[in-house]
């Protein structure tokens, strides 16, 4: 039996008569015992006037997706050959449950009627004998197309089951949601004297970082220089390198004073001596013969 026809023998069953129901409406309900509630409410008695259409309760055993998919369920259920098919056993079966849609819903019957068609001139042509010319140009055997859209349609349900099988949001899984409740009063941090001597600090050095220096132009005098070391040299016969720059300031002072020094010696006015190697430096006046 197919399942629409379990279906139906379900539905007839179960939905009884409008007078019947009328009936058992009368039947009085054991006290404390509630059929059913209604907004809330227990029901201890059914209403008389209660009225139960034919088609209130319908049994759905199998869904089928189209034609395509109802017939290759006649084919697996009875482990048939899908590249030979028996027409025959499959075209009766199909129409049997073609029949049971047509009772309930002749729309959908539609689809799978254009299918039975399909079948039905599939089983003729397989009867009938053709001649060279025509097996020639259909291939040989008028199932082939069937063949190739129920393996095209068997290949893409596989994948659609494979996908389905993949977790998806709001179906197999929640995305997990924290409220976290934020306070619109500010909280300000407590400030120590270590936190206030640190941020000093940092300030200061900073500062240090960003400060300007002004350059001077100073007037310095080389002439000056050379005077200045040749009335040091008359009050010593020697004078050591070093006590030559005591006393002379900074740096720029220094240098003028050593190009003098150099001056003099280029002039052949002093003369630089040195002992032994790695000895003392000295300074003295030109010998000049009287």
């Amino acid at each position: 039996m197919l399942p629409d026809e379990a279906a139906a023998a379900a539905v007839a069953s179960i939905v009884a008569p409008a007078d019947r129901a009328d009936a058992a409406a009368t039947r009085a309900v054991p006290d404390g015992v509630a059929r059913a509630r209604l907004y809330g409410e227990p029901m201890l008695q059914m209403p008389y006037d209660l009225f139960i259409p034919p088609d209130a309760l319908e049994i759905f055993l199998d869904a089928f997706e189209g034609p395509l998919d109802l017939l290759l369920y006649l084919i697996r259920k009875q482990n048939f050959n899908i590249l030979d098919i028996p027409m025959a056993q499959v075209t009766l079966q199909y129409l049997k449950y073609v029949d049971q849609i047509r009772l309930h819903n002749l729309e959908l019957a539609a689809e799978y009627l254009l299918m039975a068609a399909m079948l039905i001139e599939i089983k003729s042509r397989m009867l009938l004998p053709q001649r060279h010319l025509e097996l020639d140009a259909d291939g040989g055997d008028p199932r082939a197309e069937l063949v190739r859209r129920l393996l095209d349609y068997e290949q893409i349900k596989v994948a659609a089951c494979v996908l389905n099988a993949v977790p998806q949001l709001e179906r197999d899984f929640t995305r997990p949601q924290l409220f976290v409740e934020q306070s619109c009063v500010p909280t300000w941090p407590q400030v120590d004297a270590g936190d206030l001597q640190r941020a000093w600090l940092d300030v200061i050095k900073r500062s240090k970082l960003t400060q300007h220096h002004r350059i001077s132009r100073q007037a310095l005098s080389v002439r000056e220089h050379m005077s200045s070391i040749l009335r040091q040299l008359q009050s010593s016969r020697f004078v050591e390198f070093g006590d030559l720059f005591a006393g002379q300031g900074g740096v720029p002072i220094v240098v003028v004073h050593f190009v003098a020094m150099l001056e003099l010696a280029k002039e052949t006015l002093i003369d630089i001596t040195q002992a032994e190697p790695f000895a003392p430096i000295y300074v003295r006046l030109a010998y000049s013969p009287a």
